[in-house]
């Protein structure tokens, strides 16, 4: 991968990136790894972006499949990610979740199912329901019930833990 590429193509989306893999992951070496796995597989896809969608809604295409995928093989027990240390530019981004309410938020975001945590992270994003049905690969029709189905579940969990 290039500088230039990861300069102009990956780092102004690095937050979409970091929040994806946030919700994913438990230990900041898996959000290491993660985020990692995604850049590579930005940059290997590249050639296949068509332009039919914005280059964000490919990065959280990509950013989700590659955590699914891989949280997928650590359910199965063939986790093959290999780490290297990340931009420093990413690291110092980390400090988005030193707030308690946002954390606090996260955990909540963990304990939904998989798509759950996709449909939900995009909505926070402000994304429309169409973007999120193109994203997900979803009925549009069902992403607003789903939405409202998802708040209903955090604020539930969150009102457990408090």
């Amino acid at each position: 991968m290039t500088s230039d590429f990861y300069q102009q193509s990956i780092l102004p989306f690095a937050g979409i990136i970091i929040k994806i893999c946030r919700a994913y992951t438990n230990t900041q070496e898996d959000f290491e790894d993660y985020y990692q796995e995604v850049c590579l597989q930005i940059w290997r896809s590249k050639d296949n972006f068509n332009e039919q969608s914005e280059w964000s809604t490919w990065i959280y295409r990509i950013s989700l499949n590659v955590c699914l995928t891989y949280l997928k093989k650590q359910k199965n027990g063939h986790s093959t990610i290999v780490s290297d240390a990340l931009p420093e530019e990413v690291v110092d981004d980390s400090k988005a979740f030193a707030n308690d309410d946002i954390n606090v938020l996260y955990n909540a975001i963990k304990h939904l199912s998989e798509t759950d945590r996709a449909v939900i992270l995009l909505y926070l994003e402000e994304k429309s329901y169409q973007e999120i049905s193109d994203i997900i690969g979803s009925n549009i029709n069902h992403i607003g019930v789903r939405i409202n189905r998802i708040k209903t579940k955090l604020s539930k969990f969150i009102a457990s833990k408090e």
